[in-house]
């Protein structure tokens, strides 16, 4: 099948969705050719595990560098100049087929609930205003403006991530009971989407001057004042999320031939001692407005996804990867704990482990 015989209701997600027919069958070329393989997703070159020097370690409670990012960050904040952005995309497949953002996480309340009374109790306590915007997919942008309209919140803005068509190994497109296979082609489509869609205009009308960016499943992750002023005195355009290690593997900072940036796990090469890096990458980060309003040049992963019984090709980007475009602060934070901004829920079981330390902390207020 070629994209002149698709079906005309893959041609109206496709349309509505922003596919890029050029730049797709650019991609698959380099898939045929072999230019994208499993292989490609792998680094070539010196890699080295993250100075000590490279890391900012959140300040303690009550020291006199706590109380100073606190106070940058409640002026911010108290100005408008900070907004949120809830990645709210994906395929919608870990919890059987319902969109995560909609699923109840704790007491009743969904995920998307929970993330969006959290700011807005935030605003009110500090009479001002944090515009939101949530990043929805193809798979999930119908479901979640249905659910937040019924929400008792500030309605958010929504805009959505690309669309794509997976392959096959041998780069003809893959097709489930007769029709092409859509996917998001992961969250690096932020970088573009936020610009194209006009999201980062509507930001900058309402004086927003930085963006706080975190994952819809990590109820962890809420603007906290001591967070938003570490980001402004680190001063740098970009400020990414880390914690300790506790077993995971994935996403973390390393210096790759002299340079320091965020790779993901299959960016590493085969038997790289991963225990050599004692941070995580938790997808949470903080980007100034004049940050985010540039072209990336963000790598291509070839990624191998099982569909039924059978094994696709997706190529997908990630937002992370612009901390090797700007300069970057590396922010070590709490994971656990009332003060803890690491919680993701990948899985139904990973919801069940987490329900008590959620509902601690999310009865808890950043202000006190």
């Amino acid at each position: 099948m070629t994209l002149e015989h698709l079906d005309p209701r893959t041609r109206e997600v496709l349309a509505r969705f922003g596919f890029d027919p050029t730049r797709f069958e650019e991609l698959r070329a380099r898939v045929v050719s072999g230019e994208l393989s499993p292989a490609s997703n792998v680094v070539s070159g010196h890699l080295e595990p993250p100075r000590d020097s490279d890391l900012e370690v959140l300040p303690e409670p009550g020291s006199d560098a706590w109380c100073s990012a606190r106070e940058a960050g409640l002026a911010a904040l108290s100005k408008g100049k900070v907004g949120q952005i809830v990645l709210a995309g994906g395929m919608a497949t870990r919890f059987g087929g319902v969109v995560k953002g909609i699923v109840h996480a704790v007491d009743g309340r969904s995920f998307l609930d929970w993330k969006l009374s959290a700011t807005a109790r935030l605003a009110e306590e500090l009479s001002s205003v944090i515009p939101v915007a949530l990043m929805t997919s193809f798979a999930t942008d119908d479901d979640t403006r249905a659910h937040v309209r019924a929400l008792d919140v500030p309605e958010p803005r929504l805009f959505p991530q690309s669309v794509s068509l997976r392959l096959t190994a041998e780069g003809e497109l893959f097709e489930e009971d007769g029709a092409p296979s859509l996917y998001a082609p992961g969250h690096g489509d932020l970088l573009e989407a936020v610009r194209r869609s006009g999201m980062l205009r509507a930001f900058r009308a309402q004086g927003v001057q930085h963006v706080a960016v975190s994952n819809v499943d990590n109820l962890g992750a809420r603007i906290d004042p001591v967070i938003v002023g570490a980001h402004l005195l680190g001063g740098r355009p970009l400020t990414t999320e880390v914690v300790g290690k506790e077993g995971d593997m994935g996403g973390a900072p390393v210096r790759f031939d002299g340079r320091l940036g965020l790779l993901e796990g299959p960016e590493f090469p085969p038997g790289f001692d991963h225990d050599r890096i004692a941070v995580f990458n938790t997808n949470t980060a903080t980007f100034t407005l004049v940050g985010l309003d540039r072209d990336f040049a963000l790598r291509w992963l070839h990624v191998r996804k099982q569909v039924g019984d059978r094994e696709a090709v997706q190529l997908e980007r990630l937002y992370h990867h612009a901390s090797w475009e700007l300069p970057t602060t590396y922010l070590q934070v709490p994971r656990n704990g009332v003060r803890g901004r690491f919680f993701p829920i990948k899985e139904p079981e990973d919801l069940e482990r987490s329900r008590a330390p959620l509902r601690e902390l999310l009865a808890a207020s950043v202000l006190d």
